[in-house]
Parts: C-alpha cells; sequence; structure tokens
C-alpha cells in the first residue's frame, strides 16, 4: 500500500521506478551497440543490408508506444502495461543470446520491440503519478534524476557491450579470449541480465506505487475528431466541444511543424548503423590496447557530446537572452537542422579516403559525431519543449505519440534507402547530406508560416521523453 506523499520528500517508490529504468535503457543501448556489427559481420548479411535490418528495428520500437500508450490509456493502466511487456523484453534477450542466426534475431529483436516499445510511452508518465500537485518542484528535479538514469544506463552499456562481443577477436600476438559464439552469447546475455534485474527492481516497488487507473474509452480523442468528421474541423465544432477541436488544429500545426523533422530522424540513428560500418573500415588502434577498439564503441562519443554540450548550450541561450536577443525553440530547431547535414559531410569526406585505399584512424569521426550531437540538442532537446508550450493539456499524450511517429518515419526511411541498395560509399552520405539540406529550408519555410497559437502553458509533466 502506499505511503501518503510528504511535501518535502520523494515518493520512496519514485527510486524503484528510476532504478528500473537505468537498468533498462543499459539493457537496449547494450543490445542496439552490438546490433549492426552481428549482423554484417557474424550473420554476413553485408553493411547495406545490416543497415536496413537495424533501421527497421529501431522504427518498430518507435511505432510501438502508440500501442502501449493507447492499451495502457485506456484498458489496463501504466503498471500493468510495464510490467507485462518487461517479460516480452526479458523473452527477447534470452532469445538473441541463445538463438544464433537470421530467425533467432527476428524473434529477438520483434519481442524487444514490443518492450522497449510498451514502457517508453509509459514510465516517464508513471513516474509523474507518484507526486501530488504540492509536490511540483520535486517533481521537475525527479526528472533531472529520471534522464540522467537514462544515460547513466546507456553510457554504461554502449562501450561495455561491444568489448564483450570483441572478446573473439585476435590480439596482436593471435590470440582470443572466447570463440564467436561464446562471445555472442555474453554480449547479448549481459544486457539480458540488466533487464532481468530492471525487472525485479520494478517488482519490488509495487507496493508503494501509486497505480493511476486507466481512463477507458474517450469520445473527444484526436482521431475520432478528423475521421468523425471527414477531416472537416469546421464541421467538427458541430459534434465536439469547442476547445477539443481547437485542440486538435493546434496539435496538426505543431505536427507541421515535425514533418522536415523526419529526415533528420534519418540521418541521426546512422550513428548506430551505417557510421559503425564506417568505423570497422578505420583504424582503430590506440596506445595501450592489444586489440583494435571495437567500433560499436565509438557511438559512446554521441552521449558524451549531449551531456557535455546540454549545459553549455543553456548558458549561451541564457547569454543571448541577457543581451537583448530573442531565442525562440522555432530558431534553435532551424540552426540545428543547417548544422546536422555537416556531420554527413565529414563522413563522406572519410568515406573518399577509405575508397582511396587509405586507413584514417578512428578518431576522425569525434568530428562527425560532435556536429551530430550538437544538432540533437537544437533539434530533439528543443522540439519538445516547442510542442509543449503550443499544445493544451489535452493534446499533451497525442504530441508525445506524433512525435515518436516522427522518429520512426525517419529511421525507417533510412532502412528503405538501405534496403533499395542504391547508393554506396561517400555517394551514400552526399546523398542524406543534401536531404537534410532540403529539410533544412523547408523547416525554415514552416517555422517562418508558424505563428503561435497559444500562451505558453504550465506543463504538469515534463515535455521531454528521453530516447
Amino acid at each position: 500500500m502506499n505511503e501518503p506523499a510528504k511535501p518535502g520528500r520523494y515518493p520512496r517508490q519514485t527510486f524503484f521506478i528510476v532504478g528500473n529504468e537505468a537498468a533498462e535503457r543499459f539493457s537496449f543501448y547494450g543490445m542496439t551497440s552490438i546490433l549492426f556489427i552481428y549482423m554484417s559481420k557474424d550473420l554476413g548479411f553485408g553493411d547495406g543490408v545490416a543497415t536496413a535490418r537495424y533501421h527497421f528495428f529501431t522504427a518498430a520500437v518507435y511505432y510501438m508506444p502508440l500501442l502501449g500508450g493507447f492499451l495502457a490509456d485506456r484498458f489496463f493502466g501504466r503498471y500493468r502495461i510495464i510490467l507485462w511487456v518487461s517479460f516480452l523484453y526479458l523473452a527477447g534477450h534470452a532469445t538473441l543470446a541463445v538463438w544464433d542466426g537470421p530467425w533467432g534475431l527476428l524473434a529477438g529483436c520483434a519481442l524487444i520491440a514490443l518492450g522497449a516499445g510498451g514502457i517508453k510511452p509509459c514510465v516517464s508518465a508513471f513516474v509523474g503519478d507518484q507526486f501530488t500537485k504540492d509536490q511540483k518542484s520535486l517533481l521537475e528535479r525527479a526528472y533531472g534524476w529520471f534522464y540522467f538514469a537514462i544515460n547513466v544506463g546507456a553510457l554504461i552499456g554502449q562501450p561495455l557491450i561491444p568489448f564483450l562481443k570483441d572478446l573473439s577477436e585476435l590480439d596482436k600476438a593471435g590470440h582470443a579470449s572466447l570463440t564467436r559464439h561464446q562471445a555472442t552469447q555474453l554480449a547479448f546475455g549481459v544486457p539480458g541480465l540488466a533487464m532481468a534485474l530492471a525487472l525485479i527492481i520494478y517488482v519490488a516497488g509495487r507496493n508503494l506505487y501509486v497505480k493511476a487507473p486507466p481512463t477507458g474509452r474517450n469520445p473527444n480523442g484526436f482521431l475520432r475528431v478528423l475521421f468523425g468528421s471527414g477531416f472537416d474541423l469546421k464541421a467538427a465544432e458541430q459534434k465536439f466541444p469547442p476547445d477539443v477541436v481547437n485542440g486538435v488544429r493546434a496539435a496538426l500545426r505543431v505536427a507541421a511543424v515535425f514533418v522536415p523533422c523526419i529526415v533528420f530522424w534519418s540521418l541521426f540513428y546512422q550513428y548506430g548503423s551505417s557510421w559503425v560500418g564506417q568505423a570497422e573500415a578505420m583504424d582503430r588502434f590506440f596506445p595501450g590496447f592489444e586489440k583494435p577498439f571495437p567500433a560499436s564503441s565509438i557511438s559512446t562519443l554521441n552521449g558524451l557530446f549531449v551531456l557535455m554540450l546540454i549545459p553549455i548550450m543553456n548558458r549561451i541561450y541564457a547569454a543571448l537572452e541577457k543581451s537583448g536577443r530573442n531565442v525562440t525553440p522555432l530558431r534553435k530547431m532551424a540552426i540545428g537542422m543547417f548544422i546536422t547535414p555537416l556531420a554527413f559531410v565529414s563522413a563522406a569526406i572519410i568515406q573518399i579516403w577509405i575508397g582511396q585505399g587509405s586507413h584514417p584512424h578512428v578518431a576522425w569521426q569525434i568530428i562527425q559525431y560532435f556536429l551530430l550531437s550538437l544538432g540533437e540538442v537544437l533539434v530533439s532537446v528543443t522540439a519538445l519543449e516547442f510542442a509543449y508550450t503550443q499544445a493544451p493539456p489535452n493534446m499533451k499524450s497525442v504530441i508525445m505519440g506524433l512525435w515518436f511517429v516522427t522518429i520512426g518515419t525517419g529511421t525507417l526511411l533510412t532502412g528503405v534507402i538501405a534496403e533499395l541498395n542504391v547508393f554506396s560509399g561517400a555517394t551514400f552520405y552526399w546523398f542524406f547530406t543534401g536531404l537534410q539540406l532540403v529539410a533544412a529550408v523547408a523547416f525554415t519555410a514552416v517555422a517562418a508560416w508558424y505563428k503561435p497559437a497559444l500562451k505558453e502553458t504550465m506543463v504538469e509533466q515534463p515535455a521531454q521523453q528521453a530516447a
């Protein structure tokens, strides 16, 4: 039975949720850090097919929240959905660890997509459920710890698991610690153990949680208003309350801003696919290491740069505002949209060197990771801040769903392009550079068209849902 909330103290149960999130993110980012290498090298898919499969999986992870959120809100509640899909998640890790091969890959990734996608839309709101209205200041700080836990889990899992996978690689003396199969089982098994720990931590707090009941059927839902009026919002005003129809209008306006961001996400998640393939072809030896540094571990730079850049950018924003310059969210995002293609210019130049027979050091990738991370801070971190201040309270969950669709569609786009195998070598990176430049111009046009329809509203729960 949950204890009465004390205004000056964090509810005890939040520590279980934060601990659960750290372990779950370790399991997810640890597994995905070796997914591309496993497909391209161990299963022999090749870089192009591995890139496509990686992005199809990532797209599924970001489409599944629509189903998970719907089931939680309407029928079962957040606590039950998180609990149930955690078992699917755990089964997915176990499948990857024991079933070596294409079918094991498909089954394991499908289960993990269901698990991660089911947890993603529920867990941040579940944190908010534990706080009362007079604990709002504590809630804001609790979400800071929640975001910190996400990054701790990711930053431990991303470098560690590739090192386990590389135990089958030969050192300079021609020796390997494990066979390929043993190393693969270990590398996929450890994230599974982390997910088991996440589940244990979550269940341990079961008697303390505030479990908000499902809302049931919503007669004024977003899709019901759109389809019920034949997409004619003027006609919808005759059938639905005015504030609901205005909320749908606001959500659609925000969605228009999201559309160009689809291309941003098609570039962003390549740090786990094509950029890993590029790192494989580079010199990865560092002083003090007997083996080449795992290509998959280089992606840890993204998380490190993001954690470093967020406070730096916040200080820059504050200094600009103090000098009288208006730094709006849309302006930040527009700058980020133009910075992001520079990361792919850097990747294309490196790929040209590789294509010419050179063997550049992997440290050159630091440039593209820095530029991509700067783009992420300007675009992704800012986008939901903008969206949530522009959407009325009854449409904030819709905005989250639209953002997940944006991310899923972007990474799906990359998967389709890689599957078609039209571009190769540096041309692949030049194509995405051009595509992002077009998207950046389109975003600038949409931002100029967009006029804030609402005053900034107090957000009872933080806008950001970390990846």
